[in-house]
């Protein structure tokens, strides 16, 4: 319950921050450690085994790559000054 009530909070900043650095540090965050809690409840059901070996893993995965992913989002969309700027455009002319 506690990991799916942190993804609600991460939907409601979604909705709440206008700001798309804002936004994708809320989501960088919160998933992770909500994706986390849902993994910790799982194992904490199932028990030690197999299978809560391949949850470690898939959680430890996710402890790297979810971060990283929303790094490099943010990293791109600053270098392209795509979400700076107050309008999109797409280049067609308002085709």
């Amino acid at each position: 319950m506690v990991g799916c009530a942190l993804m609600f909070f991460s939907i409601i900043g979604l909705f709440r921050f206008k700001d798309f650095f804002a936004r994708i540090l809320v989501t960088g965050i919160i998933d992770t450690v909500g994706a986390i809690t849902l993994i910790i409840g799982l194992i904490v059901k199932h028990g030690i085994g197999f299978f809560s070996l391949k949850l470690v893993l898939i959680a430890a995965l996710l402890l790297i790559l979810n971060p990283l992913a929303a790094h490099i989002i943010a990293r791109c969309a600053y270098l392209s000054d795509s979400a700076l700027r107050d309008e999109f455009d797409d280049g067609l002319g308002g085709v």
